[in-house]
């Protein structure tokens, strides 16, 4: 007996349907400000099929999971888990628990990154106040004491490793010059987690979050998110609820606390991956990791001064992660980039917003962080731009 549809059916358009080869993705030097390349090992540990989002066994990974994000960021926060999302999710879900609407909130302002932090939490209601650097320049804690001190914020938004400008923001001291205030210190570490020195709890950070496609060298979708004890104070003591149901922390932390109470259906594969990434850092070392990062990168930055390049931000202040390189005169920066990523397969950022055109970005992240990457990319850069 043959069975048949009951839904009426008006005729299937064929107008979008394709007839593609199996999936084929070039073989590329990810050496941008981020994806970087993923490292193999992490890629295998996708190749599983997945289980469910409560399985004891997925259960156990979510643990493991956690405890390495401590140790990463060398923190003992218990509000430490990966959210669903790139790290803007991460970031949003920093606003959307940690200001409400009507808080004074104040973001330093010294990059692409910056910019995003004022929309997001003028979304969320805050009536957000900045301080302004030039790109490429930190705030000094000297600025940072008088502009709290004058706008008196709930909290004071940074980046700690700003992608767009390739520039360090110190962190010594401003914890405490934050909690002195009764103020919260939000951080973004989205291109420092893994690849250089971070301390959340001995300066005393309320919030930070990260991603997983730098520094950990993992797939893109699943974000580092953490709070401290004193911003989950003012979680619970909220007046309205955390205006992003996805994202809010009363929710998720029942999911990833003890109670396990379920909330979405999790990225399994990608924490998969992410658990994996972790465990490669650990093994490594923290220390280790970071000192490989800060090595590869003075390889770098020797061999572009050796051709004559120059870097945009002072080596005090520069990013082990992510080079910003000054474009010579009379050369033109996205025509560079494209020679690269035709020929030789290399893949590198141009600048954006008030750099757009001035810099490349060149990010040495993770498994990209080696002497050998650095002499490909140099032999690369020479033959497109002394041809």
């Amino acid at each position: 007996m043959t069975s048949t549809l009951s839904v009426p059916n008006p005729g299937i358009q064929d107008t979008h349907r394709c007839q593609l080869s199996p999936l084929a993705v070039p073989e590329r030097l990810l050496l941008g400000p981020g994806p970087s390349n993923a490292d193999a090992t992490v890629v295998a540990a996708m190749n599983r099929q997945p289980i469910g989002h409560l399985d004891p066994a997925y259960l156990t990974l979510m643990d493991e999971v956690q405890e390495l994000l401590r140790y990463a960021w060398q923190t003992d926060n218990a509000m430490t888990y990966p959210v669903p999302g790139t790290g803007s999710a991460a970031m949003e879900a920093t606003l959307a628990n940690g200001i409400e609407p009507g808080d004074v909130v104040l973001v330093g302002v010294n990059g692409y990154f910056g910019h995003r932090l004022v929309d997001m939490a003028r979304r969320y209601g805050a009536e957000v106040r900045t301080i302004t650097q030039a790109w490429g320049q930190p705030f000094s804690l000297q600025e940072l004491e008088k502009a709290l001190d004058q706008h008196r914020p709930n909290l004071l938004a940074l980046v700690h490793a700003e992608t767009s400008t390739g520039v360090r923001q110190p962190l010594e001291g401003v914890g405490d010059l934050c909690h002195q205030r009764d103020c919260l210190l939000l951080v973004d570490t989205v291109t420092s987690l893994g690849g250089m020195p971070i301390f959340l709890d001995a300066w005393q950070v309320d919030l930070a979050y990260s991603c997983s496609q730098k520094g950990l060298s993992c797939p893109p979708g699943v974000s580092p998110f953490t709070m401290s004890s004193r911003a989950v104070a003012k979680l619970e003591q909220r007046q309205t609820p955390v205006a992003n149901w996805y994202l809010d922390a009363t929710l998720l932390r029942k999911y990833w606390g003890s109670e396990r109470v379920y909330h979405h259906t999790a990225p399994i594969n990608l924490t998969y991956a992410l658990r994996e990434a972790l465990r490669l850092l650990a093994e490594e070392g923290l220390d280790a990791r970071w000192q490989r990062h800060q090595q590869t990168a003075e390889k770098l930055w020797a061999g572009l001064e050796a051709m004559g390049l120059s870097c945009h931000v002072a080596q005090e202040f520069r990013l082990p992660t992510l080079t910003t390189v000054r474009v010579p005169d009379g050369v033109e920066a996205k025509a560079v980039a494209q020679q690269l990523l035709l020929e030789h397969n290399i893949e590198i950022g141009g600048g954006l917003g008030d750099l757009a055109g001035q810099v490349w970005r060149i990010g040495l992240m993770g498994a990209n962080s080696y002497p050998e990457k650095v002499d490909t990319l140099l032999q690369a850069l020479k033959q497109v731009l002394v041809p």
